[in-house]
């Protein structure tokens, strides 16, 4: 069964440290709706409020030498178990007591080539994706994930 994995955020008026993301770990959050993590510096009402990966895909990446723990690849949620076709945009997905979007595929940017020491193109189709919350509530590691709708 799909679940959630890992749960990391940017508290809000943190510094933005050059050599990696500011992530802390969460066992349980609360996701507002078209917000995002609340307490979240990245929490907003752009489609940019969540940054979904799967657990599968850092494996892999772990492997090819990125740093991949909670929160390295800038990702806030990881999910385990859960087939990658379910991350397709317009898909909508019950994690714990929240519904989130699939929005589009993360690409990559300058900052985190900076922060990996490889190019962005080294992951392209890889990053997971950007997701919407569209139905608030409470999210905490080791919560089933449910396709909904896709």
């Amino acid at each position: 069964m799909a679940h959630v994995t890992s749960i990391v955020y940017r508290p809000k008026k943190t510094g933005r440290p050059q050599d990696r993301y500011e992530r802390v770990p969460a066992e349980r959050v609360q996701l507002a709706p078209f917000k995002g993590i609340v307490g979240d510096q990245k929490g907003g009402s752009t489609k940019r409020q969540l940054n979904i990966m799967l657990a599968e895909t850092l494996a892999e990446l772990g492997e090819e030498g990125f740093r991949v723990a909670p929160g390295e690849m800038g990702e806030q949620i990881v999910l385990t178990g859960l087939d990658p076709a379910a991350l397709a945009e317009g898909t909508q997905l019950r994690l714990g007591g929240a519904v989130v979007e699939v929005g589009i595929l993360r690409t990559g940017c300058a900052r985190f080539e900076m922060i990996q020491g490889q190019p962005r193109g080294r992951v392209k189709g890889r990053l997971g994706v950007l997701a919407t919350v569209v139905t608030g509530g409470e999210v905490a590691v080791g919560d089933a994930v449910e396709v909904v709708t896709g």
